[in-house]
């Protein structure tokens, strides 16, 4: 896979598919900057600190029987697994899959304004170190 367009990702939280409820999504990785400058450097100096991950999600509502509000709204301020990759296809170098623990902070469940669909957001923190596997 190379150059694409991100029409149909995969999103799996605490064991539940909601791929076909997703509308978009964002995975933010990144590491602290750490000064590691001292007397003496003319430059600050800096390092990698610790890593940081976490996950935005906006998805259409559904009220349903074991749909979004039933299997999100007991996940918030818990403690769950999630799994996320670019598409829905088979995990492969192609189509990394990217999972760990986290911690589900916010959950709105519903916004929208007179004629909209009606929508969630949720957003998802790291509480365990994200991992990259290929097979």
């Amino acid at each position: 896979m190379s150059t694409f367009v991100l029409t149909n990702s995969f999103v799996s939280i605490d064991g539940n598919e909601i791929s076909d409820h997703m509308k978009s999504l964002s995975l933010n990785y990144s590491a602290d900057e750490v000064d590691n400058t001292h007397m003496g450097d003319l430059t600050h100096l800096m390092i990698g600190g610790l890593k940081n991950w976490s996950i935005d999600l906006e998805l259409s509502q559904d009220f349903a029987a074991g749909q979004i509000d039933s299997i999100i709204f007991p996940l918030v301020g818990t403690l769950i697994e999630v799994i996320i990759r670019p598409t829905t296809g088979a995990v492969s170098a192609t189509n990394p899959n990217y999972k760990g623990q986290a911690l589900l902070t916010t959950y709105n469940p519903f916004a929208g304004n007179v004629g909209d669909l009606a929508g969630t957001t949720i957003n998802l923190k790291a509480a365990g170190t994200l991992a990259r596997e290929t097979s």
